[in-house]
């Protein structure tokens, strides 16, 4: 038998457990925030453990969770020497967004539905990215038992992390810091109709507004933070405007963008507000310098405050993450899973980018070539992602899993 007929086969004998895997996932939360994840990893832990598989466990200690804004985080690496020759990692995160409102059906749930073009289970994370905890977990166990009559060289291992949605500082960037892992080259958590080599990145700065509390009666006492506030986000929102008139060269991302998402402050409705803060968040497309792009936000905000010199006002940058571009060997993983992608789902499968970021920057920023690419449909808003009704077509599930098999298979040498 060929290798893909080996893959596929074991793939489709064994999905209703694939799916039932993925199910247990959704069906345990690990919303980000708050990020008490442990327990998630403890589960998934004895799920692989039951597959056979041997599972590292790296408790992130409490101090850096904290510092992180999360309550705890736990990686799980696993580890599988096929013969001499390079390590292929794949990565997915387990923590999610909370649900929010406007779910149809239990966000905690894993109910299955038919769909127009097959059974569709919906759930928090179910598309990011539990789905690739089981997508990469079933192409590991394809390849140990395609190793029965194909000999592969070098290591697989799967990392699956706990802190994309709070930058992916305890996640791999964490696994890398510590020299517990070194892969020569990643795939990390992504879609299946395209494979990603490129993504914005993304600046949140937070400013705080202060002035002079003072009876509501009397206004002119006080020291207005709100008017000044106001006058800053004004500011912003005029900048915002201009930037869709830079364009990126990259296929699938557009624009820079600016968004202001939190905004809090003020005493009582009788009291002039003594504080205002506020959270910006910044995409930053591949083409533009993340440094200048802050310098000039700085700016921007102190140049809008000079109005009135009595107020205060702190920048505090939250997180810088780096624009995803395409490392040396990236091309290589791509045309990897772009030719199995043909052959599995019988259509050219494009390069693109994204307008997201991710951590697989944390990998990139290490020299380590990687592209996004796993269990899904063609565009986030189709997944619902981060959204009311996230969903995945089980059949994305199946093709996804028998690409990254067989692509894993010739990234680490199939003889």
């Amino acid at each position: 038998m060929t290798l893909p007929s080996i893959i596929g086969e074991f793939v489709d004998r064994d999905f209703d457990r694939e799916v039932q895997f993925l199910a247990k996932l959704v069906k345990a939360p690990s919303d980000n925030p708050p990020g008490d994840c442990a327990p998630h990893a403890k589960c998934v832990r004895e799920l692989l453990e039951d597959l056979g598989l041997a599972v590292e466990m790296h408790e992130v200690p409490r101090a850096e969770v904290v510092a992180a804004g999360m309550r705890s985080a736990t990686n799980l690496i696993v580890r599988h020497q096929f013969g001499d020759g390079p390590v292929v990692a794949l990565n997915a995160h387990g923590d999610v967004v909370p649900p929010g409102l406007g779910w149809r059906l239990d966000p905690y749930g894993a109910i299955v539905e038919q769909g127009a073009d097959g059974p569709v289970m919906y759930g928090r994370g179910v598309a990011v990215s539990k789905s690739d905890f089981a997508t990469y977990t079933w192409a590991l166990l394809a390849l140990k038992a395609a190793a029965k009559r194909n000999e592969f060289g070098g290591a697989l291992e799967l990392h699956f992390t706990y802190d994309e949605e709070a930058g992916g500082i305890l996640g791999p960037k964490w696994l890398l810091d510590h020299k517990l892992v070194r892969p020569d080259a990643v795939v990390a958590a992504g879609f299946s109709y395209a494979v990603v080599t490129a993504h914005n990145g993304c600046l949140h700065l937070e400013v705080t507004v202060t002035g002079k509390q003072a009876h509501a009666a009397m206004p002119a006492a006080g020291i207005d933070a709100l008017e000044s506030a106001n006058a800053i986000l004004s500011t912003l929102y005029a900048h915002r405007a201009t930037l869709s008139r830079i364009r990126s060269r990259t296929d699938g991302i557009v624009s820079p963008t600016l968004n202001v998402g939190l905004i809090k402050g003020g005493i009582n409705t009788n009291v002039v507000p003594d504080q205002v803060a506020f959270r910006i968040d910044r995409r930053i497309i591949p083409e533009e310098n993340p440094a200048e792009v802050e310098g000039e936000l700085r700016a921007l905000i102190a140049a809008s405050a000079e109005h009135n010199p009595q107020i205060k006002i702190e920048v505090r940058r939250l997180l810088l993450a780096e624009p995803l571009t395409p490392r040396p060997g990236a091309e290589r993983i791509a045309h990897a899973i772009q030719r199995r992608a043909k052959e599995v789902l019988g259509i050219e499968v494009p390069t693109a980018g994204v307008p997201l970021y991710t951590d697989a920057r944390h990998y990139a920023a290490a020299g380590i070539p990687i592209v996004l690419y796993g269990a899904g449909p063609r565009s986030i808003g189709e997944a619902n992602a981060h959204n009311a009704n996230e969903n995945l077509r089980l059949e994305d599930l199946r093709a996804a899993t028998k690409i990254v098999a067989l692509a894993a298979a010739d990234l680490l040498g199939n003889t």
